[in-house]
C-alpha cells in the first residue's frame, strides 16, 4: 500500500481511561481502529489497520472514502 494514500487520512489518537490504553482511529474509514500501550504503538498498529482497511476495499472494487475529515483548529 502507498504511504501517501495512508497520509491522507486524518489519525485520532488519544487515551480511553476505560480501556486503559491509547486508542487510534481514522473517521473516514469507517471501524477502522486499534489501540496500543504507548501512544507510538497505536500510531504503529492504526497504520497496519489502515493498510488492511484499503486493500480490502480495493480488493472487492469498492471505490475509497474520500479523506474528509479535519479537526478544527484551535485559535
Amino acid at each position: 500500500m502507498e504511504e501517501a494514500l495512508i497520509r491522507r487520512y486524518h489519525i485520532n489518537l488519544f487515551w480511553a481511561d476505560e480501556d486503559e490504553c491509547w486508542i487510534a482511529d481514522v473517521p473516514d474509514l469507517r471501524f477502522c481502529s486499534a489501540h496500543g500501550a504507548t501512544p507510538e504503538e497505536a500510531a504503529h498498529e492504526i497504520t497496519i489497520a489502515m493498510t488492511a482497511w484499503l486493500e480490502s476495499a480495493l480488493d472487492r472494487g469498492r471505490m475509497l472514502p474520500a479523506p474528509t475529515y479535519r479537526p478544527q483548529s484551535a485559535a
